[in-house]
């Protein structure tokens, strides 16, 4: 990137910022000058350890006993309406649109805000502790991993994935893409954009240009084709409109439509805005989460 367009996100970021009221303008100047002031350590170490459940750790395992509740129906959902875990009831309310049977399922709410992912029993199903989780009651088998989870459901009641070899491997190969691809946009661009305690000049630079590749990216395949992979609605689709839909939407972070100037990718919006309007994806954004105890 030239230093014009890196002067230029940092100066439109900070002034989105501030005309939010996130920082003052004065402020502006000191946060940048602080983001300089770090030194690297030979060796990293945790400085502000704590006992809350719910921080981040750099160990994993559950942290506490727990005990999940266990309904009736055959799949056992344990998650949070988040661009991962929504995926996973519109995928169930997909099957239900296209008539297939026993895919009834019970779905709990893990507050990540409170810690629960930690737990013993979520552990058990899920030991990387992130939502969402399943439990396929009638074989007994654990799944995590939304993209899995996807994969595990359309195989078994043999929907939403193509059986022809290479539809099968452009189905796969978008499903893997955004498995890859969206911890950029959710654990860089919006960490930096949204939740950080300052702004950042060097990460919303890089996190902001590899997002925009990525629109632009799902804008020109979608030029060509009805949908994701090809003609034809797949877990694909559903994986991929979960993260991006919703950002050209408008529904992830608050004021990151405009900053990304989502306008600019057409193709994408008209895509978003289709699976949107699905009945399934409606059904599957307004479930009721469970509480766990």
């Amino acid at each position: 990137m030239t230093q014009v367009g890196v002067i230029f996100i940092r100066a439109e970021y900070l002034g989105f910022l501030i005309r939010k009221g996130k920082i003052k303008e004065k402020e502006s100047s000191r946060r940048s000058e602080q983001m300089s002031n770090y030194k690297l350590p030979k060796v990293w170490q945790w400085q502000n350890e704590n006992d809350s459940i719910s921080g981040n750790r750099p160990t994993a395992g559950s942290r506490f006993e727990q005990t999940l509740p266990v309904g009736t129906a055959p799949f056992q959902l344990y998650s949070l309406g988040t661009p991962n875990g929504i995926k996973i009831p519109i995928m169930f309310e997909e099957l239900k649109e296209l008539g297939v049977a026993e895919v009834d399922y019970d779905l709990y709410k893990i507050d990540i805000s409170q810690g629960d992912q930690f737990g013993s029993d979520f552990s058990a199903i899920n030991p990387n502790g992130k939502i969402p989780a399943l439990v396929d009651q009638s074989l007994q088998v654990n799944v995590f991993e939304s993209g899995a989870i996807l994969l595990y459901l359309a195989e078994k009641f043999g929907q939403l994935l193509p059986t022809e070899l290479h539809a099968r491997t452009e189905t796969l190969n978008w499903l893997f893409w955004q498995v890859g691809a969206a911890p950029f946009v959710g654990g860089g661009f919006g960490h930096f954009f949204e939740y950080a305690p300052e702004p950042m000049e060097y990460p919303i630079n890089r996190y902001t240009m590899e997002t925009k590749r990525q629109l632009d990216l799902l804008d020109q395949t979608l030029a060509n084709r009805a949908y994701i992979a090809g003609d034809n609605y797949s877990i694909a689709d559903i994986a991929i409109w979960s993260w991006y839909g919703e950002i050209m939407l408008g529904r992830s972070y608050s004021g990151s439509a405009e900053f990304l100037s989502v306008e600019e990718y057409p193709h994408l919006m008209a895509w978003s805005q289709k699976i949107a309007e699905r009945p399934a994806v409606k059904r599957g954004l307004a479930v009721t989460y469970q509480p766990i105890d």
